[in-house]
C-alpha cells in the first residue's frame, strides 16, 4: 500500500471531488428516494453513510459512482456535470472511482487473481507489471491461498473481501463501498477498514454506507445519515479507540 494515488488526479479546477446541488432521485414513477440533498465531498475526506434499510444509502452511491443519473438538481464529479457526460467520457471518469456493491459482480469464468486484477487489465496495464502488486493485496485479504480458485468455490465472505480487492487495487480516487463488511467476521472487518484507513491516508477520498454502528463510533469519522430521502450531516462522534 506505498503507491501514491493515480498520477492523473488534478483538482485545480475543483477542491471538491463530488458536489451534490437540489438532488432528488426516483425510479421510474416511483416515489422520490432521495430528496434535495446538497453537500459536497473534499479530496481525501472520509465518511460513512448511515440510515435505515430504504433510507436512500445504495441509490447515492450508484449517483457518484456514475450507474444513475439524478431525476433532479445538479450532481457534479471530479468537477463534471454528469448529466453532460457522453459516452465517451464517462468511462475515463468511471476509472477513477473504485465500487464495492453488496451484488459484488464478481465473474465467474475468470479466477480470484484475475477478477482482482481486472481494472489493471482494462487501464492497459500488463501482468507482468501488477502480479506482484495483486498477489499481496490478496494476501492483505486473505485469499493468498485462493488466487487460482474460481468464484463459484469461495464461501460468501470470501467473495466479500475479493470484491473489495478487485475495487482498491487500482489506487482509486474515491472509493464507494456499499456494506463492506457485512459478510466477515469482526476480526476481517476491523482488517479490511484498515486497508480503507490506508487508501485514504494516500490520498483517496472514501464513502462506505453500513449498518454497524460499533464500526462508526469506534472509527471516529463523520456520518451523512439518510432517513426518508433527506440527508443530516453527523460530526465524528469523537471516540477513536485507535481505528484510524
Amino acid at each position: 500500500m506505498s503507491r501514491k494515488p493515480n498520477a492523473a488526479a488534478d483538482f485545480s479546477v475543483t477542491d471538491e471531488v463530488v458536489r451534490f446541488d437540489g438532488v432528488s432521485m426516483r425510479y421510474g414513477d416511483g416515489p422520490q428516494v432521495l430528496r434535495d440533498l446538497d453537500f459536497m465531498l473534499k479530496p481525501g475526506s472520509f465518511h460513512f453513510i448511515t440510515g435505515p434499510s430504504g433510507a436512500g444509502k445504495t441509490t447515492l452511491l450508484r449517483l457518484i459512482s456514475l450507474a444513475a443519473r439524478p431525476s433532479q438538481g445538479r450532481l457534479e464529479v471530479f468537477g463534471q456535470d454528469v448529466s453532460r457526460l457522453t459516452p465517451k467520457t464517462r468511462p475515463a471518469l468511471r476509472r477513477r472511482i473504485g465500487v464495492v456493491f453488496q451484488e459484488l459482480l464478481l465473474l465467474d469464468h475468470l479466477s480470484v487473481f484475475d477478477n482482482a486484477a481486472l481494472p489493471l487489465r482494462i487501464s492497459g496495464r500488463r501482468a507482468p507489471n501488477y502480479r506482484n502488486d495483486v498477489a499481496e493485496l490478496l494476501s492483505w485479504v486473505g485469499l493468498g491461498g485462493r488466487m487460482d480458485s474460481m468464484p463459484e468455490t469461495l464461501a460468501g465472505g470470501e467473495k466479500q473481501r475479493l470484491a473489495i480487492a478487485r475495487a482498491v487495487v487500482n489506487r482509486p480516487e474515491i472509493l464507494l463501498a456499499d456494506e463492506p463488511t457485512g459478510n466477515v467476521d469482526h476480526e476481517m472487518a476491523l482488517r479490511l477498514f484498515r486497508l480503507f484507513v490506508e487508501l485514504n491516508r494516500l490520498g483517496a477520498t472514501v464513502l462506505i454506507a453500513t449498518h454497524d454502528q460499533d464500526l462508526v463510533a469506534r472509527s471516529n469519522r463523520p456520518t451523512l445519515h439518510l432517513d426518508q430521502g433527506r440527508m443530516t450531516v453527523r460530526p465524528a462522534p469523537g471516540q477513536g479507540a485507535g481505528l484510524a
